[in-house]
């Protein structure tokens, strides 16, 4: 069956496509440019020359010419016309030079990276219908889901969410017990034990590498009332829990369900769980946005993958929204669900009963 097809909806598309390609490579020029410092040396340096910029770095000088080329025809530098310098701006520089600041997305495009350095197993995996383990994706992919998370953590996790909750800040300021539920790099725990010195922090991942990345972590932030084990969610040890939290993680788990109970088991009476999940409505319809697109992107090579290489499978993905969440967390037994606060990346959830 042949179809006529509409030439000025083709060349839209195709003009959409060629803009989406341009965004592709300028996020791989983007990662050239975080992992080489060269947008730092241009936040140093102010307005440079290409020649002036390869002295300061020491880089070859027609490399810098091709690639400056490309990232200020993006809008990521200033191209200066009239004498053919280049400079950052401040509000360029905090995009992607300044290490730790919220509004630094060089952790996402270092997880964009991540997925197109692995993508012969994503073919393979999509193809198959079969899972694919967290410990498959490349190193680069766990950095920067830590670089890009730790940010917003760091913005939001004491000074936000977790005052958010009822009567939890008070427990944690008196000394609580805490469990990090797939804590990976150690990030929000290390957060929370200096936040709260008095409370003891224990951070659990079912992987190893992540948890000696996390010990790292802390022996470097000198924090003593964090520890780290490597376990699961459905059976880390511990109990008489105050407060528990898994952080952009739930969805990933092959039973969320199962580990939503064990989280309910290990509570105290009196316990709050803190659940935090990726922004999104409860329906598709609700998700076709930017933010949507792209975690539906990653929950296909990344967030459902994992799930359904662990036992049960349930597959969540990374749009799975409140309500279905919700459902999750009373068949584990929790009684009361609360969006208690928001970000335009994230949901907090308070689960307790």
């Amino acid at each position: 069956m042949s179809e006529q097809s509409d030439m000025a909806k083709v060349e839209e598309l195709a003009g959409k496509v060629i803009g989406d390609v341009a965004g592709a490579l300028s996020l791989y020029m983007a990662y050239l440019g975080d992992q080489t410092g060269v947008f730092e040396a241009l936040d140093e340096m102010g307005r440079v020359s290409v020649a002036e910029l390869a002295e300061h770095t020491g880089m070859n000088e027609k490399y810098l010419h091709q690639w400056l080329g490309s990232v200020s025809a993006a809008g990521y530098v200033n191209f200066h016309r009239e004498d053919e310098t280049f400079s950052i701006s401040p509000e360029q520089a905090l995009i992607f030079s300044r290490e730790g600041q919220p509004a630094c997305m060089q952790g996402f495009i270092q997880a964009v990276v991540s997925q197109y350095e692995s993508h012969e197993k994503a073919v393979k995996t999509f193809k198959s219908g079969k899972g694919r383990p967290w410990s498959d994706q490349s190193e680069c992919c766990f950095c920067g889901t830590d670089r890009f998370f730790r940010p917003g953590y760091a913005a939001n996790l004491t000074s936000e969410w977790i005052p958010a909750l009822d009567g939890v800040e008070e427990k944690l300021k008196a000394g609580a017990k805490i469990a990090d539920i797939g804590c990976g790099h150690g990030s929000s725990a290390i957060l929370m034990a200096q936040a709260y010195p008095k409370s003891t922090v224990h951070g659990y991942d079912f992987h190893e590498p992540s948890i000696e990345e996390a010990k790292r972590k802390a022996k470097a932030a000198g924090v003593d009332n964090v520890q780290f084990e490597v376990a699961s969610a459905q059976d880390y040890p511990g109990e008489d829990y105050d407060f528990a939290c898994i952080f952009d993680a739930l969805h990933d788990m092959g039973d969320p369900v199962g580990a939503s109970r064990h989280i309910r088991e290990t509570l105290k009476d009196d316990g709050t769980f803190m659940l935090v999940e990726p922004m999104a409505g409860d329906s598709m319809a609700e998700n076709m946005h930017p933010l949507g697109q792209i975690f539906y992107a990653f929950s296909t090579t990344v967030c459902t993958p994992a799930s359904l290489a662990q036992d049960v499978g349930l597959g969540l993905g990374a749009q799975a929204g409140q309500q279905r969440l919700t459902e999750v967390l009373e068949e584990a037994g929790f009684q009361k669900v609360r969006r208690a606060s928001e970000t335009p990346t994230n949901m907090v959830l308070e689960v307790t009963g």
